[in-house]
């Protein structure tokens, strides 16, 4: 069967509109949160405001090897928004990570040592600081978990409790996201 000039434009036009429909990732976070853009939604986003969130961090995938989805909203939300016209610094952004997620912000080195492979999380969590996200460990899974503050990625805080952390950063205005 030949295709003629017009289902050659035919497929052209529908090969764009789906690459069009692709997800994206950045500009936050170029290699993490890839997100579709939502084109004339009824519900607008108030580009102007200011969006303080807090993402509860505290399940982890059983395979050591895989990374974290609810650690990757974080970089979701970061794109999603600037892609849609919130400035970066309007976008605040705090992770607290406890319980079984307590493993998915340790180094390479301590998470080889551990599970003998290389930590998945390790890129996305760095990436996420370099955007100014705080990711804070809670102190007591710190220490029921064994993850000392120097087995953490460089940049992880840790707090009296992920409690605290999370009413502390809702007192300065946070909204608790949880995932």
């Amino acid at each position: 069967m030949k295709y003629g000039p017009f289902n050659a434009l035919l497929f052209c036009l529908m090969t764009l509109s789906l690459s069009a429909q692709e997800k994206r990732t950045g500009p936050v976070i170029a290699d993490f949160g890839s997100v579709w853009k939502v084109e004339n939604p009824d519900f607008k986003t108030n580009t102007t405001s200011e969006f303080k969130v807090v993402f509860d961090i505290y399940d982890s995938p059983d395979s050591p090897d895989e990374m974290n989805k609810s650690i990757e909203t974080a970089a979701r939300f970061l794109n999603m928004h600037a892609q849609s016209g919130v400035p970066t610094a309007k976008l605040k952004v705090a992770l607290v990570v406890h319980n079984r997620a307590s493993k998915d912000i340790i180094n390479t080195e301590a998470y080889r040592k551990r599970f003998g492979v290389a930590n998945p999380n390790g890129l996305l969590v760095a990436s996420l600081l370099e955007a100014d996200v705080q990711v804070i460990l809670c102190g007591q899974s710190s220490n029921s978990r064994g993850f000392p503050k120097e087995d953490l990625i460089p940049g992880t805080q840790i707090a009296l409790s992920a409690m605290t952390a999370i009413l502390q950063l809702q007192q300065e205005g946070y909204q608790l996201i949880k995932f």
